[in-house]
């Protein structure tokens, strides 16, 4: 569904939530010259939109819920905002994270300039300051018809995923993705490649998403970052994570390939 072209959008949040109003039976993100509600002007920041403008910023006060308007968890804002919105809805809350945590020149120690979306500068030794990305991997490992699926000590829920960790310096993704895979789980992968990646903003992240395949070695879990971790067939998978997640994709994507899926 493509988003139609109107005046500007206002992706506003109030203590992590994002305000929403109510179009058509559901919500969508308000529009208007002017925002709805009082924000902080001096974080209001331009986004790129088609032929229009958008922008973030951070409300004032807590925002009356009525019929008209509603706050949600962003997370949660999938599943009511068009594809686009969600996206945008995104990159805004990066943006604010981003400028609320580089009001300082790191150099100096002089307040920056904001002068374009993504970018700042100090007036003082002249040092850019730009949005942080932490990338982070995701590891579908198979090993004949099942796959490996863990549960973390900070998951939200009680789903299990796939191994994930960060990229650290000097590695590239594909090292980053065996590391994590025995630091976690004491197993030994090989035939890595790449399957696709996604923004995710909470708070400012890129999960980058590799297959790999089982070489070697027994489950030996790392007790401070797993809860639990087994290999799994398609028979008796435990909860899984939720969409829009990538996790929940490649997940997916594994499923629809094995032999007689959905007979």
């Amino acid at each position: 569904m493509s988003v139609p072209i109107r005046s500007s959008y206002w992706f506003l949040f109030y203590e992590n939530q994002l305000l929403l109003c109510k179009e058509n039976h559901s919500y969508t993100i308000p529009t208007g010259e002017c925002p709805p509600f009082t924000i902080s002007d001096q974080i209001t920041i331009p986004i790129p939109f088609q032929e229009t403008q958008a922008y973030a910023g951070k409300l004032t006060v807590p925002v009356p819920v009525d019929g008209d308007y509603i706050t949600m968890d962003l997370r949660s804002s999938w599943s009511v905002l068009d594809k686009r919105l969600y996206e945008l809805a995104g990159r805004a809350s990066q943006l604010l994270f981003w400028d609320k945590h580089s009001r300082f020149c790191p150099v100096c120690g002089t307040p920056s300039e904001h002068l374009l979306p993504a970018m700042k500068k100090c007036p003082n030794c002249d040092f850019e300051l730009y949005p942080v990305i932490s990338t982070a991997i995701l590891a579908l490992v198979r090993k004949a018809d099942q796959i490996l699926l863990v549960r973390a000590c900070n998951f939200r829920g009680p789903f299990h995923s796939l191994v994930a960790g960060f990229l650290d310096v000097g590695e590239t993704l594909e090292e980053c993705v065996a590391r994590e895979v025995k630091e976690e789980t004491g197993l030994t992968v090989n035939n890595i490649t790449y399957w696709g990646n996604q923004p995710w903003p909470y708070p400012s992240g890129l999960m980058v998403g590799f297959i790999a395949d089982y070489v070697s070695g027994e489950i030996n879990l790392q007790e401070d970052e797993l809860i639990s971790g087994a290999f799994y067939s398609k028979e008796n998978l435990p909860l899984l994570p939720e969409l829009p997640s990538l996790a929940r994709q490649m997940i997916d994507w594994w499923l629809s390939s094995l032999p007689n899926h959905g007979a």
